[in-house]
């Protein structure tokens, strides 16, 4: 017999997009998926609901997963992370409310239950970092430098582990090998403590991203927050991926970066007080469209300058790998600051 949670659980799944419609608002439908940036409501394209079940009876209506960070549920959590629920009796009491279905007698005695947490918290993000050792020499920094990436000075907070565990999600292969060879890389506020990682999951001879449906994922407290390199400063870059900042830095490799791990991310980063002037290098797509001006809105309220760092195709690393240094620098300086060019462009 289904318990009562169980129970609202599954009405919620038979209305799965009504539910991501309401509680869900900044994402979208596309095809039989619901899109947003995360379980509270963030824009972006990181979490997916499934709003109806696979033909395979793999996917259930109503299952979610995070992409970015790993993370997965049903519509419960969804109800109770967007209203910051703390109970399970305030989740119910409220997807109750949204089913139209009687409220049950109270009863001091109903067990009380905390909203699921993400399964990667700081302390496992710590746990996997302090596991893990540096990149010099290994196999991630194979991966980087078939992408045009040499220079990976002032990259600390970049690290390998050769045996990093991949929890399989619904889009996976049943023969999906549970770890590979990882490229992590800290999440760090803006003191310098690590709050979360992010995993790239690489074949073992690094040659390419492993054969999993999401060889990318972040775990812990990634809001506000980000990968950086170098320190803080006046004039700082941010962008969405690693290999987009990698990339510049091979000819601006001194002014301090961050790195947002998502579209989503990127637009909440938060600004070191010494911060007078941001270049945003967004990729070539609405998820990075949304994230500059968001993030050019919330900087001119601080009276923070934001300058767009355009690429020619799809991104900067694409640039790289396609134009070469010489050709990367030449685009990049003609859209800095004169005062900038001159000071961090490198010759090459």
């Amino acid at each position: 017999m289904q318990s009562p949670a169980s129970q609202i659980a599954t009405t919620l799944a038979d209305h799965a997009e009504a539910v991501c419609r309401h509680y869900l608002s900044n994402g979208r439908r596309e095809g039989r998926y619901w899109l947003v940036g995360d379980v509270r409501n963030s824009p972006g394209r990181s979490l997916y609901v499934r709003l109806v079940a696979s033909r395979d009876g793999r996917g259930q209506a109503g299952k979610w997963t995070d992409a970015q960070s790993g993370d997965h549920g049903d519509l419960l959590d969804v109800i109770a992370a967007s209203c910051d629920h703390r109970t399970l009796r305030e989740t119910l009491d409220e997807a109750r409310r949204f089913l139209s279905l009687p409220q049950p007698p109270s009863s001091p005695e109903r067990p009380i239950r905390r909203s699921k947490a993400p399964t990667g918290t700081p302390e496992a993000a710590r746990r996997l970092l302090a596991a893990s050792k540096p990149i010099a020499g290994t196999i991630a920094a194979t991966h980087l430098a078939a992408r045009g990436i040499i220079n990976l000075a002032g990259c600390e907070a970049l690290r390998f582990h050769p045996h990093c565990w991949y929890r399989p999600s619904d889009e996976d292969g049943p023969d999906v090998r549970p770890a590979w060879p990882a490229m992590i890389a800290a999440v760090t506020d803006l003191d310098g403590s690590v709050t979360g990682v992010h995993r790239t999951w690489l074949m073992r001879d690094g040659s390419a991203k492993a054969p999993v449906a999401y060889p990318r994922r972040a775990m812990g407290h990634l809001l506000g927050n980000g990968i950086r390199f170098g320190g803080v400063g006046a004039v700082m870059i941010a962008g969405e991926g690693i290999e987009t900042l990698l990339s510049l830095r091979q000819v601006m490799p001194t002014p301090p970066a961050i790195a947002g791990t998502s579209a989503a991310h990127l637009a909440a980063i938060l600004f070191p007080a010494a911060l007078r002037r941001l270049y945003v290098a967004r990729d070539d797509d609405p998820a990075g469209a949304g994230a500059l001006a968001t993030l050019t809105e919330r900087a001119l309220a601080k009276g923070i300058e934001v300058v767009s760092l355009e690429p020619r195709l799809d991104d900067f690393n694409s640039d790289l790998t396609a134009f070469g240094r010489n050709r990367l620098a030449s685009m990049i300086g003609a859209q800095l600051r004169a005062v900038d060019a001159a000071r961090f462009l490198i010759s090459t």
